[in-house]
């Protein structure tokens, strides 16, 4: 009995974990209490998102402590971290479809401004796009000097990348920090933008659907540059090789899907639809 609990496999058989409860409650709580706060149902409902939402982001923290710790002890074998690559493709693609609704909702406006079928659309638009009255944002001020230090930092984190891949951590730790201070600009870039926006997100169609892309790419920036300032940590800490370093794989994976889906964003939103100074005489 003495090699009876004696690993002959590759596979990693989690212990038992309380995270799936506790974040299950969590999540459900926090969406109680966001949809009766959104009712206006009851005064507490704030208090009882924000328990949930605490509830979430506990279990988050130590949900992903554990899995650090499973790492450090040799259970991330070869054959575990091909699914782990595998889940965290299929985790990309779906926030490939999750932009890709927002890219449609805005082109479903854009390219049909006048839709005869949506017969308050002419209404809302002018017939045009973007709609009238709409002062849009210049692409080539603020935008591009956002896409350039995007761009960067995207060049920084594979520069990093390499350099763990090499064993050189001093240049690793350089990358990163380069990488977390660019997200770090772009974050406080885009919220200056929004802060000197000639458009609301209520009352019009081009701001809800301006807002809704950007404003969640600027949320996975800010998810992204907390990814990376983990990945930081944890190279201080040591506990990344050249040939053990999967949570730093898929930062940077994902830091690249950011940078993807912002180029998009700019090409589309912003040089496509963009009106000139004071949007409303054009016909996309």
């Amino acid at each position: 009995m003495a090699g009876g609990h004696t690993k002959h496999h590759d596979y990693h058989l989690v212990n038992p974990s309380p995270w799936p409860v506790v974040g299950s409650i969590s999540a459900f709580v926090m969406a109680v209490g966001a949809i009766f706060w959104m009712h206006k149902t009851f005064a507490v409902a704030p208090l009882v998102f924000a328990a949930g939402l605490i509830g979430v982001l506990y279990t988050m923290i130590g949900w992903w402590r554990d899995v650090i710790h499973e790492a450090e002890h040799g259970d991330h074998t070869r054959v575990v971290q091909i699914s782990h690559r595998y889940g965290m493709i299929l985790f990309i693609a779906s926030e490939v479809m999750f932009f890709v609704a927002w890219f449609w909702a805005y082109f479903n406006v854009a390219l049909f401004p006048g839709d005869a079928q949506q017969f308050l659309r002419a209404d809302l638009t002018g017939g045009v796009w973007p709609p009238k009255n709409i002062e849009t944002f210049d692409p080539w001020h603020l935008p591009l000097l956002n896409t350039l230090i995007l761009l960067t930092s995207g060049t920084t984190v594979t520069w990093a990348h390499h350099a763990l891949l090499e064993g050189d951590r001093e240049a690793v730790k350089k990358g990163l920090w380069l990488t977390v201070i660019l997200g770090a600009l772009f974050t406080c870039v885009q919220a200056y933008e929004y802060g000197h926006a000639a458009f609301a997100f209520k009352g019009n169609v081009y701001g809800a659907t301006f807002f809704m892309a950007t404003g969640f790419h600027g949320f996975h920036v800010l998810i992204g540059t907390i990814f990376l300032i983990v990945c930081l940590a944890r190279v201080y800490a040591g506990q990344f090789t050249p040939k053990q370093h999967l949570g730093f794989e898929f930062a940077a994976w994902y830091w690249h899907f950011v940078d993807v889906v912002w180029i998009f964003l700019f090409a589309c939103i912003y040089v496509w639809g963009y009106g000139g100074p004071v949007a409303g005489g054009g016909s996309h």
